[in-house]
């Protein structure tokens, strides 16, 4: 179930972090895979742990917008295809870059009044008279 009520029709209030049988398999199965992928290229066996561990973070942890998570997607993708294909930025700056972005998502999502992931509670108390107002019903 959705926790947003525009994308469902009995939404349930359900914030906080969240974790699954099958998120913890992909997790590990990412690392297990990992070195095959590094064959190909060193920098992609990273690249491969990298993204699946932000995605583990936007989607679970942080529970965060898509556009975000499209966002920082389009900004790794092209900060490692340059990487890769033009030897610049150095991978040392790639990651680190797409770190700050990683930075900035976060703030970003924590400081939305819909914020419902990890930590919620404390850093935005106000969640439940948001939800309250968004699906027109009370807890």
């Amino acid at each position: 179930m959705s926790y947003y009520p525009s994308m469902n029709r009995n939404p349930v209030f359900a914030p906080g972090f969240r974790l699954s049988l099958h998120d913890v398999g992909f997790m590990l199965l990412a690392l297990v895979s990992s070195p095959l992928f590094g064959r190909l290229h060193d920098q992609l066996a990273l690249g491969v742990i990298f993204v699946v561990f932000h995605f583990f973070l936007f989607c679970n942890v942080l529970r965060a917008k898509r556009w975000l998570e499209i966002l920082w997607a389009a900004v790794f993708v092209a900060l490692w295809t340059s990487s890769y294909l033009g030897g610049a930025p150095s991978w040392p700056l790639t990651y680190g870059l797409a770190f700050a972005v990683t930075i900035a998502v976060t703030l970003v999502q924590v400081l939305l009044p819909s914020y419902h992931g990890a930590f919620w509670s404390t850093l935005n108390p106000r969640l439940p008279q948001w939800w309250e107002k968004q699906a027109g019903r009370k807890i």
